[in-house]
């Protein structure tokens, strides 16, 4: 039997996810949770073999949270489940080391194949998705510059940042004047447009 920890933060799409997954005989829903920052925890007192995740999950998001369970619960494999089916989300996914990326739209038997398909070690994502990863252009950004993006996004100002990060207050700024640079943005905010259209935060 298949043990699955399923992670979404809108209620009735949890529930729709656990209601297919009990259908099929060789999968068992364990547990359920509706935050990014519960599911290191649950998945390890449910014993899960397979993390059913949302990419948009409040306090932890989907990525971060897989990235921590392959570090800290290896056996644990990974899904990621997305309604953005943007080339640098699966990058960033991949990144992360997740076993499947598979799209809510996608037909609900793919979803059970994807589950049996990541615990038995296959990496499972969408063929058009793949495709269009293959096409993409890669994200011009360092890993330490989608940090400060990224947290610029979330509304954090320069000071807030630097405490963060362990940065100096003229550094963060030097990284957001680059980050626009690179980028070919109008400024902060059109760099995080260009950042999220793009797949890469």
């Amino acid at each position: 039997m298949i043990r699955v920890l399923v992670a979404e933060d809108m209620h009735i799409v949890r529930g729709a996810l656990v209601a297919l997954l009990r259908l099929e005989p060789d999968i068992d829903v364990v547990a359920e949770v509706a935050s990014g920052l519960e599911i290191l925890p649950m998945a390890r007192q449910a014993a899960a073999d397979v993390a059913v995740i949302d990419i948009d999950l409040p306090g932890k998001d989907g990525l971060t949270a897989a990235t921590e369970l392959h570090e800290q619960l290896p056996g644990c494999r990974t899904l990621i489940l997305t309604s953005l089916g943007r080339p640098g989300t699966l990058r960033r996914a991949l990144d992360a080391k997740v076993g499947g990326f598979l799209l809510k739209d996608a037909p609900p038997d793919r979803l059970a194949n994807a589950v049996r398909g990541v615990v038995a070690g296959r990496r499972m994502v969408d063929g058009d998705l793949a495709l269009a990863a293959w096409d993409s252009v890669d994200c011009p950004l360092t890993v330490r510059e989608l940090d400060v993006l990224r947290m610029t996004a979330q509304g954090y100002g320069t000071v807030e940042i630097a405490a963060r990060l362990y940065l100096s207050a003229g550094t963060v700024r030097n990284y957001l004047t680059t980050i626009v640079a690179k980028l070919n943005a109008r400024n902060r905010v059109d760099a995080i447009r260009i950042a999220q259209d793009s797949g890469w935060l």
